[in-house]
């Protein structure tokens, strides 16, 4: 039960393997990929011990070259800084790399960010393949080329386009997910049916259940979907310059909601997202762009499901509206000043907008908390 989903980018393009089992089979891919050239493995210390062993082995038993033991780094959002990659670019250096080696990053969106940025600027571009741990990274993160890191002023304001060679997203690895990410992870599949899917949407509202239960099939068909979806936008547009930006749905407000609590635990990416996508809706109810029944359907299935729909669930924050206005400010979308919002005239109907008042933003927020 494997599914392939093709990035197409002309002779930059590369094969998206989903379903049980892949990591198994990564040796095989990877070789066939890299020949004769070194590899490089990235992970960090929470999915080195879970799944390290299995690639390993199976990296042996094809008989893949490789350049040295892993590189393991702490995990979480803060490993995603200018400190973390200057050490991982001091150890690749410090092997002695060639610009034949291959990166490949095992882990969630932060290792295949910061892996990936590496690979970008190391020796002015290494090849890399990704290695999703996680349900975000395996239907958003790990697919695209995009790759950077957090400075205090902003997420992923720092970084490269940067295509991987393959992406091999073992659905299996998720069993080891706690329900909290892996609930994180959906907010990111709900996001493609709420962009240009609305069927997907219906489904998911059926079926989503199953998916966030690690039911294989259900499963599997939403990683496929997602990947699908996000393939065809890259494909039309790699550097977001148009289309490709309806792929924020919900992270305007997100990423400032992140950034207000400094990137800790107390609110995963996903989960900010989550609540970014309901307060687009809001937004987008308020402007009379969509109808007024949207945002309570979109929250419905958020909750249904478990996820965060109101700032006051996200414990130990105080919300400042003029704080988180001043984060989306800094938002790597800016325009002449103008932020860009991604808003819905209903469900499966997104666009990005400007020019969008302030206080309309303004009152979105306060009546969110």
């Amino acid at each position: 039960m494997q599914d392939i989903v093709r990035v197409d980018l002309a002779e930059r393009g590369y094969d998206i393997v989903i379903g049980p089992g892949v990591i198994a089979q990564a040796g095989a891919r990877i070789s066939a990929l890299a020949g004769r050239r070194p590899v490089v493995v990235v992970t960090d210390d929470t999915v080195a011990p879970l799944h390290l062993p299995a690639l390993e082995a199976s990296l042996e038993g094809a008989g893949v070259r490789r350049n040295g033991p892993a590189i393991v780094l702490p995990a979480g959002e803060k490993t995603k800084s200018f400190a973390h990659l200057e050490a991982l670019l001091d150890d690749l250096l410090g092997r002695g790399i060639e610009r034949s080696t291959l990166l490949v990053a095992l882990g969630g969106g932060v290792i295949g960010d910061l892996a990936g940025f590496a690979a970008a600027v190391a020796l002015r571009g290494l090849d890399f393949v990704q290695v999703p741990t996680t349900l975000l990274a395996q239907v958003d993160s790990s697919v695209g080329g995009k790759t950077g890191i957090n400075t205090r002023q902003g997420k992923n304001l720092v970084g490269s386009f940067h295509q991987p060679r393959l992406v091999l997203a073992d659905t299996g690895v998720l069993a080891t997910l706690s329900r909290r990410h892996m609930l994180a992870g959906y907010a990111e599949v709900v996001k493609y049916g709420l962009i240009d899917d609305a069927g997907f949407f219906a489904w998911l509202e059926e079926h989503g259940a199953a998916v966030c239960a690690g039911e294989p099939e259900a499963l599997v068909r939403a990683v496929t979907v997602s990947c699908a979806a996000k393939a065809a936008i890259v494909g039309q547009d790699e550097r977001e310059s148009g289309r490709r930006a309806l792929l924020n749905l919900g992270h305007t407000f997100g990423h400032a909601l992140e950034a207000a609590v400094g990137y800790d635990d107390r609110l995963l990416h996903g989960e900010g997202v989550a609540l970014g996508m309901g307060l687009a809706f809001d937004l987008s109810a308020r402007l009379g762009l969509c109808g007024a029944e949207d945002p309570g359907r979109v929250r419905r299935h958020l909750d249904a499901i478990g996820l965060p729909t109101r700032l006051g669930q996200v414990a130990g924050v105080t919300w400042d509206t003029q704080e988180l206005l001043g984060h989306m400010a800094k938002d790597k979308k800016v325009q002449d000043g103008r932020i860009t919002f991604v808003l819905a005239r209903g469900i499966g109907q997104a666009f990005t907008a400007r020019d969008i008042d302030g206080r309309e933003v303004a009152a979105v927020l306060d009546r969110a908390r």
